[in-house]
């Protein structure tokens, strides 16, 4: 690839992040007036507030990773180890996903998974005003059989929040 075609990639990635940016500002003023309006953060805005920053975030890792990839050829250990990276990323994206949907299908109104692309630590935060054993056992059988995490890998935290 010619340095112009670099050029044009590199400068193209950074105006996307900075876009990305300024919508991640927007997005996080409405939601603090809205917020005040309110009379203050409600626990039921933690659900949408956490997978909006966790979204962001992860926006940021993969567009950096491109720029990462843009620069190196195919083969070359940096462009490698940045591929690997996003193909990671993804695959925990697609599993939150899923487990999102599972822990709600046991009739719990919202729930947020967090899966960890370093270790095999799993989050799992349920909207409930009360975490009982069988409710806990229950997901975590479901992380266990999902994706074979062990015991001491999966952390689940009730946050209630009216619906």
């Amino acid at each position: 690839m010619s340095n112009k075609k670099k050029i044009i990639v590199m400068t193209s990635l950074v105006l996307l992040l900075a876009v990305t940016a300024i919508f991640n500002f927007v997005f996080a003023s409405t939601t603090t007036a809205a917020a005040v309006e309110d009379g203050g953060v409600t626990t039921a805005n933690y659900f949408t507030t956490y997978r909006a920053e966790r979204t962001t975030t992860r926006n940021e890792e993969i567009v950096q990773l491109d720029s990462v990839i843009a620069l190196y050829e195919e083969g070359d250990e940096k462009y490698e180890a940045a591929t690997e990276k996003k193909m990671d990323i993804v695959a925990a994206m697609e599993k939150e996903l899923v487990l999102e949907n599972m822990v709600r299908s046991l009739g719990f109104s919202d729930a947020v998974v967090s899966v960890s692309t370093e270790s095999d630590n799993i989050n799992v935060f349920i909207n409930s005003s009360e975490l009982n054993y069988d409710t806990a056992l229950s997901i975590y059988n479901m992380m266990k059989n999902e994706t074979g995490v062990v015991a001491g890998n999966v952390i689940i935290m009730p946050v209630y929040a009216e619906s």
